[in-house]
């Protein structure tokens, strides 16, 4: 259709959908709590919570860890061969009883691995590396409760300590590794004090909960327009970083696992292993999850209770992932009983992602005191309605500030297999939506029919090579792997501002195979509650990879503080109500496909002519190019890409003295080059480029989609690594120029830290002469120890300094 079509698309969204006016929140009581100032536009972004000066942030980062070194050396490859599983389907195969392709299949996935390299896999050395501090830890981490000195030990205890030719060694998960390597430290007789303490209260942010690693932040970041905003944030995660790696290779030293052919490596990786899930495809659920998830020594004062509360969480999703399978049918998605079933064993746990949470201090002073203007009741309220208007701009930061690029091949589009969890988080109209555009995208078509894989793997491959089908490549495949929301029912809304809905919702998806009650509730944006956190505020979920922490999480951490103040902007001038954006599991659906289409990088979505999301329409009004759909009666067809200029239209204009108050104008130009100039600027754009570089290639779809998948993990593991360490390393020797000039850690104990630590030396000519050992890996034990040291001392007196900044 041409410039008519479009206009009358335009004009009907403007007239054929009553408009009524926003009621305005009767909330008198919580704007004069607030503080609230809408005289002018300076008093009102300066009253708004989440505005400058407001906000501060945290945050969780999932890593991927691995293990180079020999099959005999190793853990993983160890287990499996040592396992009863292993030997029981031997015997069967001997007898007759099993096809030995079994058998075969398992063997030459652990002798074919050429790089030697077994990610989450686990170490195991002499507990004779451990010194005293450092067992002392171990043993209270192996307490049933260790609330209770004399409690007695965890009862998988010999998972943990076991003889090897009679002498005892340690077998742990490299999650819990890193604490122990800075348990060791701080144990080491000349250790100053400050490092000591300090030490013993950062080894809780080393979480082992899952099958990756979990660090949180060492302290709230304040988001202030004087230091850069979430270059705060980042830079807390960089130098965080930077201390994983010290303490995975002093590990690897003091402890012997190199000298035991094991080498830990730590990295960003936002997909499951390749490795792990081939292994998967071959062994049992129950086998999977004593391979890989973590027994949850750190963190919980009752590990064995949380480690079994993980096991729930895989036992739910690769329940859940079955049951899709019938909503596709019912969906006629499937049409047919030709179906892959999906393993009965999900591997999505294994995704790794990375979570930024944003507090108010306004809003929490208010909760910590009581204050009757301000509850619980108001803060769940708006805290909903908020979420409903920021889902609306979460496809701003796919692709956009993260990524995880992944080929998929024509065998993979069995739909069962392809849409992943989809089928729990749209309805179904939006399902064969995005399904049909995914195909046609695909190019999936045989002498222009459309055609998708139905039979064995061979076959497939076979109908693949002669008609030249290579499947796809998408922008974000973490998101479509991962059970990023849940969709409300009908009877029980997510997000409908009442305490309590996450608890009903739960309990109806419970019900219906999809979740389990005692779950939290799976959201892209959520809530944080004072009571739940000690803060109030939000925790945004949909970060996959970045490219470069510096530039990609600093400016993405600077668009979600503007979105959560600009969403309290809406709500507190009455722009905006729970009303305006219905609590419907079809509008749900109706804005989360454009989120999940984006990851895919599909062009175009379908919105209803007569959606009563008005929010929405307020969007559409700025978005060109709209027509209506001939395929799809009483739709608009919607581009991606001028969705997410209308999107930034709509922050120019209606955030306009946020932006200038947070000093954001850099971010919003940012933003702009990184939508209209995706292929160099965006995140997904230049890590994409960096995997073709690793293969050799030019386009992802000349590659096999192994072979691309492949070199993404291997620039994962290596280049990428290296960059986020030298981000690490030029963050810390600023901060060093900071300490050389007394303008950080100039406190007493911070100076008396650093003086037994450098001896009368400067921090950054310290620093600056030790980098490249470092970074290459040739730092000795003794290095690392003064390294670790210093590192903690800094990050010390940079939490002393945003505890000042915050009071």
């Amino acid at each position: 259709m041409g410039k008519f079509a479009r206009n009358h698309a335009f004009e009907l969204l403007k007239t054929d959908t009553p408009q009524a006016p926003f009621a305005r929140f009767d909330m008198e009581r919580i704007t004069s709590a607030i503080g609230f100032a809408p005289g002018s536009s300076d008093s009102l972004a300066a009253s708004l919570p989440y505005a400058a000066g407001d906000v501060t942030a945290g945050c969780e980062n999932e890593l991927q860890t691995a293990v180079r070194g020999p099959k005999h050396a190793v853990d993983l490859p160890r287990t499996i061969l040592e396992s009863n599983y292993f030997e029981n389907i031997r015997k069967r195969a001997a007898a007759g009883e099993t096809h030995p392709r079994a058998l075969k299949a398992l063997e030459d996935l652990i002798d074919r691995n050429s790089e030697n390299v077994w990610e989450n896999a686990w170490v195991r050395f002499h507990r004779a590396g451990l010194n005293a501090h450092a067992n002392n830890v171990f043993e209270t981490d192996l307490l049933s409760d260790k609330k209770v000195a004399d409690e007695a030990r965890r009862s998988d205890l010999d998972r943990f300590v076991l003889l090897e030719n009679g002498e005892p060694f340690v077998r742990i998960p490299m999650s819990y590794l890193l604490k122990l390597a800075l348990a060791d430290v701080a144990g080491e007789p000349d250790t100053p004090p400050l490092v000591r303490t300090i030490s013993r209260r950062y080894m809780g942010h080393f979480l082992n909960d899952n099958t990756s690693p979990e660090t949180f932040s060492f302290y709230p970041v304040p988001l202030e327009p004087s230091v850069g905003m979430g270059k705060g944030i980042a830079d807390e995660t960089l130098t965080r970083f930077l201390l994983c790696q010290a303490l995975g290779a002093y590990a690897n030293q003091k402890f012997g696992l190199a000298a035991t052919g094991q080498e830990a490596m730590i990295y960003f990786a936002p997909n499951p292993p390749i490795r792990q899930k081939n292994l998967n495809e071959l062994i049992p659920d129950a086998f999977y999850r004593e391979l890989f998830m973590s027994p949850c020594l750190s963190g919980w004062d009752r590990g064995e209770d949380k480690y079994q509360y993980m096991n729930l969480c895989h036992q739910v999703l690769s329940r859940s992932q079955l049951n899709a399978v019938k909503k596709l049918r019912e969906a006629d998605i499937i049409n047919n009983n030709l179906v892959v079933l999906p393993n009965t064993s999900n591997i999505s746990l294994a995704n790794n992602g990375t979570h930024i949470s944003l507090g108010s201090r306004k809003l929490t002073a208010l909760l910590k005191a009581g204050d009757p203007r301000f509850t619980p009741t108001d803060e769940k309220y708006l805290g909903d309605l908020s979420i409903k208007i920021i889902e609306h701009f979460l496809p701003l930061f796919v692709g956009t500030y993260s990524a995880a690029p992944y080929r998929l091949a024509f065998s993979d589009f069995h739909p069962e297999k392809a849409l992943g969890f989809l089928p729990h988080e749209l309805d179904f109209t939006h399902l064969r939506m995005i399904w049909r555009r995914w195909k046609k995208k695909a190019d999936l078509k045989i002498l222009g029919k459309p055609f998708t894989p139905f039979g064995p793997e061979w076959l497939d491959r076979t109908f693949s090579t002669i008609f030249r089908l290579k499947g796809d490549f998408i922008h974000d495949f973490r998101l479509i792997d991962y059970f990023s929301s849940l969709m409300s029912t009908d009877r029980s809304p997510a997000l409908d501002g009442t305490l309590g809905n996450d608890v009903r919702l739960l309990k109806d998806l419970a019900s219906m195979g999809v979740f389990d009650n005692c779950m939290s509730l799976y959201l892209l944006y959520r809530n944080r509650s004072f009571d739940a956190m000690g803060f109030t505020g939000f925790e945004g979920r949909y970060y996959s990879q970045f490219e470069s922490i510096n530039a990609d999480m600093g400016h993405a951490a600077n668009l979600q503080t503007l979105l959560s103040a600009l969403a309290f902007k809406y709500m507190l001038t009455g722009q905006a109500d729970h009303r305006s954006i219905p609590d419907d599991p079809t509008v749900e659906s109706e804005r989360r496909q454009i989120f999940f289409g984006s990851a895919i990088g599909l062009p175009t979505f379908f919105i209803h002519k007569n959606t009563p999301n008005r929010f929405m329409l307020k969007i559409l009004r700025k978005t060109a190019n709209t027509r209506f759909s001939s395929r799809y009666p009483g739709y608009i067809r919607v581009h991606h890409i001028e969705y997410k200029r209308a999107l930034l239209a709509v922050l120019r204009e209606d955030a306009a003295d946020l932006i200038e108050s947070m000093g954001l104008s850099d971010t919003i130009d940012d933003l702009s080059l990184r939508i209209n100039c995706w292929s160099t600027h965006s995140a997904a754009g230049r890590l994409t480029r960096r995997i073709l570089d690793q293969a050799g290639a030019k386009t992802p779809l000349s590659l096999p989609a192994g072979e691309f998948n492949a070199a993404a993990e291997c620039y994962y593991q290596g280049r990428l690594r290296i960059r986020h360490m030298e981000e690490g390393f030029d963050s810390l020797l600023e901060h060093a120029k900071s300490v050389d000039r007394g303008k950080l850690c100039n406190d007493s104990d911070n100076r008396q830290a650093l003086d037994a630590i450098l001896n009368g030396r400067s921090a950054w000519e310290y620093l600056d002469a030790r980098r490249e050992r470092i970074l290459k890996d040739l730092a000795t034990v003794d290095e690392l120890r003064v390294f670790i040291g210093l590192l903690v001392v800094i990050i010390n007196g940079n939490s002393r300094k945003a505890e000042t900044a915050s009071t």
